[in-house]
């Protein structure tokens, strides 16, 4: 009887072991990495990082990002707006066909509008982000789309022990920039990087106030550089009326980031975060950050000068998004060969600073400064970091053969070397454009003013003009140019904008605008 139950002990015993191997050596030992073989022979790791790789012994992955965390949080601040609810001014009365038989001027202001026609007023909103700190006296930078038409903006720090007030310095749409600024002393910043070092496949931190959380740190790599994704193009598809060369990263990034930074592992500013990719408004897997060279500029025009001393090149090119979708006979039709390492030129604007270097059209513009430029959003970014007077260099090719012009000088808008000061049209905040001789003789008028989109400013915050409007009078002054109605805006503050939508007829709409400073102090 013992001698059974020992016999079947042991043989329990037995298989159990037995069992206990298989299962540990089938199912809880270590997963090793995948390893296939490529084309070329070589193993490949999928699921580890290798040290040592690439002829850099240090290139070892970060073991955690706590220095790069406390370096750049006391830095990154809250940004709370408010919006106070105001009075919108509508198109007051369509034209009549008696004022086409007699003329305005038959009529009295009461007929014409000259009370101000109908008004409704637009609720206030209230709305947060964040900003970074760079500077101890309190200069903060964050995105215009942060602080845009606010009437208040309040400021916290990472500690949440004290509230500042912010006062706006300057903003610059193009960019999507704007700086603000606390009364206070010895504040934490975060010291700038370099953004034309950072890589692809480098880990950064994104670091705000996402949700209305408190501040938040995300890790991730640098998924590309140079992204153009459009959303600050003007509605009216205009080109060349905004900067995006993007650094796009896959570190989570929500409605609240935006303004925030984008940090190294060092914890050095690289970026401004600014926007995301989601059919869904929230975080889907890529983020955008403005590149830290291109807001450095930015930021020091807008401190220096209150506003953005750009130089333009001054050349049209077919955006890469647009070759990519011709056909081969569009394109042949358009003079534009699909695989150049450059940007091809299509117009060239008279006066400019690319005419004087002997740029024409045709031409396929690779570098600026020595600095390649393979994409349209690349030269956008370059040619954005100086200011008109600099000196730059341009490589392009022509003839399949390639040329460098040096020291040529960059222009403003107006093909000059002047600082370009803000005036009162540019605090309309509108993209505006004289109508060609075509299109005033089509429309059958002697001119007038083409506002082709509408961004942040007093026409935004007042009226509830949309693009396409034609503007003929500036209060009693013709306008057959922009710079008829620039001279009509500096010499009266309240007047009333009339002009007419071709797409719906000869009707005549009215505009009342206050061009005070009272009405426009956080522009």
């Amino acid at each position: 009887m013992k001698f059974k139950q020992i016999v079947t002990t042991v043989l329990i015993s037995v298989v159990t072991a037995a069992a206990s191997i298989f299962v540990y050596g089938r199912y809880i030992q270590e997963r090793r990495p995948i390893v296939v073989q490529n084309e070329s022979g070589i193993p490949v790791n999928y699921a580890r990082y290798m040290p040592g790789t690439e002829g850099n012994a240090n290139a070892t992955p970060p073991s955690d990002f706590t220095i790069a965390a406390k370096a750049a949080v006391p830095g990154v601040v809250h940004i709370k707006t408010k919006i106070n609810p105001r009075q919108i001014n509508s198109p007051n009365r369509q034209r009549s066909i008696l004022q086409d038989l007699f003329g305005d001027e038959f009529f009295g202001d009461e007929f014409n509008g000259g009370g101000g026609g109908r008004r409704y007023y637009i609720p206030g909103q209230m709305a947060s982000g964040s900003g970074v700190l760079i500077s101890q006296d309190g200069y903060i930078v964050t995105n215009n789309h942060v602080v845009a038409d606010a009437d208040e903006i309040t400021v916290a720090l990472s500690s949440g022990n004290k509230v500042y007030k912010a006062k706006l310095i300057g903003a610059d749409p193009s960019t999507d920039l704007a700086v603000i600024k606390i009364d206070a002393t010895n504040m934490p910043y975060l010291v700038y990087g370099n953004s034309d070092n950072v890589d692809i496949g480098q880990w950064v931190l994104a670091v705000g106030y996402p949700l209305n959380l408190d501040a938040t740190v995300t890790a991730g790599i640098v998924s590309a550089k140079s992204r153009s994704i459009g959303i600050n193009k003007s509605s009216s598809g205009r080109v060349n009326t905004a900067i995006e060369s993007f650094i796009q990263t896959d570190a989570a990034v929500n409605q609240g980031n935006s303004g925030g930074a984008l940090v190294n592992t060092a914890g050095e500013l690289v970026g401004i975060n600014s926007a995301i990719a989601s059919p869904t408004g929230s975080y889907a897997g890529y983020s955008y950050a403005i590149p830290v060279n291109l807001v450095k500029k930015v930021v020091n025009d807008i401190v220096k000068y209150g506003n953005v001393q750009r130089a333009y090149l001054g050349v049209r090119y077919a955006p890469n998004s647009v070759i990519a979708n011709m056909s081969d006979e569009q394109l042949k039709e358009a003079g534009i060969r699909r695989d150049v390492p450059g940007v091809q030129v299509t117009d060239v604007m008279p006066n400019s600073s690319a005419a004087a270097a002997g740029i024409k059209p045709g031409d396929v513009i690779t570098a600026v400064n020595g600095v390649k430029i393979p994409t349209t959003a690349q030269l956008g970014e370059q040619v954005a970091r100086y200011k008109p007077g600099d000196k730059i260099s341009l490589t392009y090719i022509r003839d399949n053969k390639e040329y460098t012009v040096n020291n040529v000088i960059m222009r403003n808008l107006k093909g000059n070397t002047d600082l370009v000061k803000l005036t009162t049209i540019d605090r309309l905040g509108a993209d505006l454009s004289d109508l060609s001789k075509e299109q005033s003789a089509r429309l059958g008028i002697n001119g007038g003013v083409l506002v082709n989109d509408i961004g942040n400013g007093i026409l935004k915050k007042q009226t509830s003009m949309m693009p396409g409007f034609v503007i003929l009078k500036a209060g009693s002054t013709t306008i057959n140019n922009v710079d008829d109605l620039s001279s009509a805006l500096e010499k009266q503050k309240s007047l009333r904008l009339t002009g007419f939508y071709p797409e719906r007829g000869a009707d005549i709409y009215y505009y009342n605008i206050n061009t005070g400073s009272g009405a426009t102090e956080n522009l």
